[in-house]
């Protein structure tokens, strides 16, 4: 037993760094503290957690920009890294955080240092696709079931308005259950009918976020059970 405790324990220490909820959870939420000394504190708050230029949001595109990073990053962040780890241990974990990180870092389009960079994450970005289609999914619909049910034709509808073949599902979800409008100008905008973002939808994006962690561990325990079940059948 004190061998299968250790282990526990190892294995929760090399898993922890592969997560990071709390520093996203926290950073948007500094977000909308910034907002509250400045807008250009918002916009500079803003910088620390997406890629798109901020000089020019207003302080609602600022919110909704914020949001929409703690829907997508909510998946990639956490429910993708936990259901990779169900299916395949540690490894699957780093490898999803590898692809998703490398697709971060070199996936965008633009020059760096006088040159272009795209060519290197292109096969970063499929990776990264595939990889995160089941888990992008399992989001929105853990976002549906604490925010007490959401249409799934209307989730399908709004999700596909995105380029992504996946960040649309968390961040439509997130929309219908804060029922307010998300958008990335001249891009997509989601649930157009919804609401305009305010200062306690940010936090209330954000405990729906907690709400969703919670109710991914025993979403991940059944998974890693049917696995071993199926391992274990395979091998009788």
């Amino acid at each position: 037993m004190l061998h299968g405790f250790v282990a526990a324990a190892l294995l929760a220490l090399l898993l922890k760094p592969l997560l990071a909820w709390r520093m996203l959870h926290d950073e948007v939420l500094a977000v909308e503290v910034a907002l509250g000394q400045s807008l250009p504190a918002g916009r500079a708050q803003l910088a620390r957690l997406v890629s798109r230029d901020v000089s020019a949001l207003t302080a609602v595109q600022v919110r909704e920009s914020a949001i929409e990073s703690l829907a997508e990053n909510l998946n990639d962040s956490v429910v993708a890294p936990l259901f990779w780890f169900a299916l395949l241990g540690l490894p699957g974990a780093a490898l999803y955080r590898f692809a998703n990180t490398a697709d971060a870092m070199w996936g965008y389009p633009g020059m760096r240092g006088g040159r272009y960079w795209q060519w290197a994450g292109k096969w970063a970005a499929r990776a990264d696709d595939v990889l995160s289609w089941v888990p992008a999914r399992i989001t929105a619909l853990l976002l549906a079931v604490v925010a007490k049910g959401l249409p799934f034709s209307t989730l399908a509808r709004q999700a596909r308005k995105t380029p992504s073949p996946n960040s649309g599902w968390p961040m439509a979800a997130m929309a219908l259950a804060l029922n307010v409008r998300l958008a990335k100008p001249g891009v997509y905008t989601l649930h157009s009918k919804g609401g305009r973002v305010g200062p306690l939808d940010t936090r209330r994006a954000a405990r729906l976020g907690t709400q969703v962690v919670l109710a991914m561990v025993p979403v991940a325990a059944a998974l890693q059970l049917l696995v071993l079940v199926a391992f274990a059948w395979v091998h009788a």
